[in-house]
């Protein structure tokens, strides 16, 4: 599926896109939200997989050791 992107307004309190863009080296708006909405989306996703794998949703076939000596 290939995504595009979707123009829209949004009111951002004049500070906050001052810290956003201080934040990101963005000199432009819409990549500094772009980005901040992207970061946001990440962040959110990777703590819903992190509370998914301590509530043992996930059977791995093998051991955390046996992961470990793949990686060296």
């Amino acid at each position: 599926m290939q995504s595009r992107a979707v123009r829209i307004t949004v009111d951002i309190e004049d500070s906050v896109l001052e810290d956003l863009v201080a934040l990101t080296g963005e000199s432009k708006k819409s990549p500094v939200i772009a980005r901040a909405v992207e970061d946001f989306v990440k962040r959110r996703k990777a703590r819903e997989f992190g509370v998914m794998l301590r509530e043992g949703l996930f059977d791995y076939p093998v051991t955390n050791d046996e992961l470990e000596a793949q990686d060296r």
